[in-house]
């Protein structure tokens, strides 16, 4: 069987018949137009600097050689620095200057210039009168006359040469835009050729693949064969697709066992928040706040009581806001500092911006409660539980510290490793540890540091979503 082409290599072999033979051309318009471009270019530098000479050369050379002769109040000298103006604009003009004409033209500007310059120095060092005045109406108004002639002459015959180049680069240009017409007719009917056999070859099997397509669109994710073509990308594109499918049932399976353990271990969580031991104990204290005649404790101990159930249902929503999940921890510390007045202390300081962020329900008070259990109740004397949250790039850190007991190096791996695995050690810890995971991925998730002896710090990483942003 015949290996299938790609659509690439047709369309590069078209392309670069194409382009070698538009290359020629381009290549052979491009010198024409480099060489005219060159040839108007000097001829509008010429042409442009010849229009620099003085319009009114003889008359202001003519004066002021006249007030010279007669001695005028009003003569301002030898007019030398005009004639040698006039000098440098010829000389470069001869170096730019190609046409016979105008070279002619130039160099008589050049060599009547020069003669001017003598003969003005020449009635500068005649001391008669009269021969002056000779000088004058026989040397220099003559000489001026023929140099703006010769000069008139020069920008004439550069300008019709320039005029004549101009017609020939409009007759090229026309020359050119027919070439180009006929490259692109011969281009088009190349590519319509090309087209009809491509399209052969590629229609029936894209529109094999569209109805597979709309198949997985309605439902139906079973692997197939892929499609037959003689185009490689088809068959690539049909391939990938059979894979692709493969892979989402594959990751509908992983997700479906992941939303199982999210839910078993959010029931996990709601079940150990309710425990009949944390209830009893409660309600003791209540009763024995009663008996001791302090009903505003008491009262205040129910508020708080109702507070933190009221949160663990948070209205049957599984994300709430950092400001809810505050209140609950809340709630829950005073429950629990009620009881345990002479070990417990503890402060929340969760940054008031960060009250919107939204956060899985039961998310601090587990860890708040693996604190007082696992660390200030196994210390002397009393302890503390510090809350904090603080927003570090793109991220939000909740962190529980305590100066209780802390753990051994050899416990606190095992709850690391415990943390990583999903085994049941340390439930509370782990429980959010898995959900967190689950929720937003790698990096969040909790981390553990502990000491034995001064204590434990438990720091849960989540994203900063707002709850502007809408669900997680």
């Amino acid at each position: 069987m015949r290996r299938p082409d790609s659509i690439q290599s047709r369309m590069r072999r078209l392309v670069v018949i194409f382009c070698a033979f538009l290359a020629a051309v381009l290549a052979v318009l491009l010198a024409l137009v480099i060489a005219y471009n060159e040839q108007y270019t000097g001829l509008l530098y010429n042409v442009t600097t010849a229009s620099e000479f003085n319009q009114d050369f003889k008359d202001a050379i003519d004066l002021k050689m006249y007030y010279y002769v007669i001695e005028s109040r009003y003569s301002e000298g030898l007019p030398v620095e005009e004639v040698q103006a006039a000098q440098a604009l010829a000389r470069d003009l001869l170096s730019t200057t190609s046409q016979k004409d105008s070279l002619r033209a130039i160099t008589s500007v050049l060599d009547l210039c020069e003669n001017l310059e003598e003969k003005i120095y020449q009635i500068a060092a005649t001391r008669s009168y009269d021969q002056r005045q000779m000088q004058l109406e026989n040397n220099i108004y003559v000489l001026t006359a023929l140099i703006e002639e010769y000069m008139y002459n020069y920008l004439y015959c550069e300008s019709v040469q320039l005029n004549l180049l101009q017609q020939q680069i409009s007759r090229q240009i026309r020359a050119e835009i027919l070439l180009v017409l006929l490259l692109t007719a011969g281009l088009v009917l190349l590519l319509m050729r090309y087209s009809v056999r491509l399209g052969r070859s590629i229609t029936q099997p894209v529109v094999d693949l569209s109805r597979r397509a709309e198949d997985v669109i309605g439902g139906d994710l079973t692997v197939r064969e892929p499609i037959e073509s003689e185009t490689c990308e088809i068959r690539t594109l049909s391939e990938g697709m059979e894979q692709m499918i493969a892979r989402l049932n594959a990751q509908i399976g992983e997700i479906t066992r992941k939303q199982a353990s999210l839910r078993r271990a959010e029931l996990a969580l709601l079940q150990a928040q309710i425990n009949p031991h944390f209830l009893y104990n409660t309600m003791d204290t209540i009763i024995w706040l009663i008996e001791a005649d302090r009903p505003e404790a008491a009262v205040e101990m129910v508020s708080n009581l109702s507070d933190f159930f009221r949160h663990c249902l948070s209205r049957g929503e599984d994300v709430i806001t950092l400001g809810e999940e505050e209140r609950h921890v809340r709630s829950y510390l005073q429950i629990q500092q009620a009881r345990y007045q002479d070990i417990l202390d503890y402060t929340i300081d969760i940054d008031p911006a960060l009250r919107s962020v939204r956060v899985p329900k039961l998310t601090l008070q587990p860890l708040v409660e693996n604190a007082l259990y696992h660390g200030i109740k196994r210390k002397r004397g009393k302890g503390h539980i510090c809350v904090t949250g603080v927003r570090e790039g793109e991220a939000v850190l909740l962190k529980i510290t305590d100066d209780g007991a802390g753990m051994t190096a050899d416990r606190l791996m095992e709850l690391r490793r415990a943390m990583e695995t999903g085994e049941r050690v340390g439930f509370g810890l782990v429980t959010v540890h898995e959900r967190l995971r689950l929720l937003f991925a790698p990096p969040c998730g909790l981390t553990v540091d502990s000491r034995p002896g001064e204590g434990t710090a438990v720091t849960a990483r989540i994203p900063f979503r707002s709850g502007e942003e809408g669900e997680l």
